[in-house]
């Protein structure tokens, strides 16, 4: 099989590239030799590689960024997947795409299902729903994976930037009324081998580990672990005090509610995901034994 893969350089397509590789030939190019936000560099690529299924984990994930780079983020979430579904439509294979639970209103405690209604509370949020929408419209054979708080041992993301604050801060004041289930990249990418192996039926899916927390949680949890590894801290975890949104304004609106019911892929795959805590332990153990 010839598989595009977009975004390698990110943390979803790093470990994509590891995991598909032997399910066959693999094109990954790099930002100097794709321009994604070039419509017609994408078409020529597509022509030339002739890819047998593509692989989208290229987006624009900087939330905040995304309120005044507009047309960047529409650019990367919704016009790319609209073209990459239009050619996977005329051409007659799949795509992968993965979507966000920021395209959800945040409201109320109850887990998002796939047929929820959506109601983004920010620009980052419209476009991955554009996105998404025009996949579904498109006519073409696709898996979108709805995940949230994407994390990884590589890349810049909130683990990291935890341990780095935790190093040289005595406490911290941190969210504590978003409530989700951090996603690690690697399960993000074993999930989507497998639903690519065993062929998985067309759709939407929401991809999370079971359980739920808040960033609050999720670091305070962070630090535990890191403790246990041997990791000297100078901040203490019951000094990760827990705040409200409203105490750390940001240029975007963020979702309360993250919670993403899991059941459809389950069923589907005939798969049990794990909680988030362990998928943390994997993630943190093979971050700290890199360094």
């Amino acid at each position: 099989m010839n598989i595009l893969l977009l975004g390698r350089t990110g943390q979803v397509g790093f470990e994509l590239h590891r995991n598909l590789s032997p399910l066959g030939i693999i094109n990954a190019p790099a930002r100097a030799e794709l321009d994604l936000m070039d419509e017609e560099s994408v078409s020529v690529y597509l022509a030339n590689t002739k890819p047998d299924l593509i692989v989208n984990a290229a987006a624009w994930t900087a939330v905040d960024a995304a309120e005044e780079q507009r047309a960047a983020a529409e650019s990367l979430n919704a016009g790319l997947p609209a073209q990459l579904a239009e050619y996977a439509a005329a051409n007659n294979i799949r795509l992968v795409h993965y979507s966000s639970d920021y395209v959800y209103p945040g409201s109320g405690e109850t887990p998002w299902q796939e047929a929820s209604p959506t109601g983004p509370l920010s620009h980052y949020g419209e476009t991955k729903l554009q996105g998404d929408q025009a996949i579904e419209q498109s006519g073409a054979d696709y898996l979108i994976f709805r995940t949230s708080w994407v994390y990884g041992a590589r890349g810049n993301n909130f683990m990291k930037t935890m341990l780095r604050l935790a190093k040289s801060k005595p406490e911290l004041n941190i969210v504590a009324d978003q409530i989700g289930a951090p996603t690690p990249a690697r399960l993000i990418s074993q999930v989507t081998t497998l639903a690519v192996h065993s062929q998985l039926e067309k759709g939407l899916y929401h991809l999370a580990p079971r359980g739920e927390t808040s960033w609050q949680g999720f670091a305070t949890e962070i630090f535990k672990q890191a403790i246990e590894a041997g990791e000297e801290l100078t901040l203490n975890p019951n000094n990760a005090h827990p705040i409200p949104t409203s105490g750390y304004p940001t240029p975007a609106q963020r979702p309360l509610n993250s919670r993403l019911d899991v059941t459809k892929v389950e069923r589907a795959l005939d798969i049990q995901l794990p909680d988030w805590q362990s998928q943390l332990a994997l993630t943190l153990g093979e971050y700290l034994e890199n360094q």
